[in-house]
């Protein structure tokens, strides 16, 4: 949309992702991810400030997310701020600023990952894996019968 403020950020886990369900189904989970500053200064690393961001993602990227991701965890997520204007348990006006994130993962600066494509809930089926080799990076034709382009780079 027009307007809203993206970011991307990159912190761990301050927690397991905490999945729960709305009264109409629709799951969310929530996590807070803890994003520190680090700079060099005469020969050594100092920690600035650390920022922490509360973060919440829904549906069925919440459901993979409580299942695949935990406390201590470095992510990256992209999405949106959104501002919360609330009162606490004393009436006084709070405001909180929160990531509705569209896209999470681990970050692979320090780990390795191994992928799993989740099955759809939706009643479709996932997109097809994509070859293992192009057709136009052999000699061999296609077993579904032969090239339908010349021998020419088809990009």
């Amino acid at each position: 949309m027009v307007g809203e403020t993206v970011i991307t950020v990159v912190g761990n886990l301050t927690a397991d992702p905490e999945l729960r369900y709305t009264q109409n189904g629709l799951p969310v989970a929530n996590f807070t991810i803890a994003s520190t500053p680090r700079t060099m200064k005469d020969g050594e690393w100092t920690d600035g400030d650390p920022l922490f961001l509360r973060a919440s993602v829904w549906r069925e990227v919440a459901e993979h997310v409580a299942s695949s991701l935990t406390k201590g965890m470095r992510v990256v997520a992209q999405g949106r701020l959104r501002q919360r204007s609330y009162q606490d348990r004393e009436g006084n006006p709070r405001t909180a600023i929160e990531l509705e994130v569209d896209e999470i993962g681990p970050s692979l600066r320090y780990a390795t990952a191994h992928v799993t494509r989740a099955a759809r809930t939706d009643g479709q089926r996932p997109a097809a894996p994509a070859p293992a080799q192009e057709q136009w990076a052999t000699s061999e034709p296609p077993a579904d019968g032969g090239w339908t382009y010349g021998d020419d780079t088809p990009f």
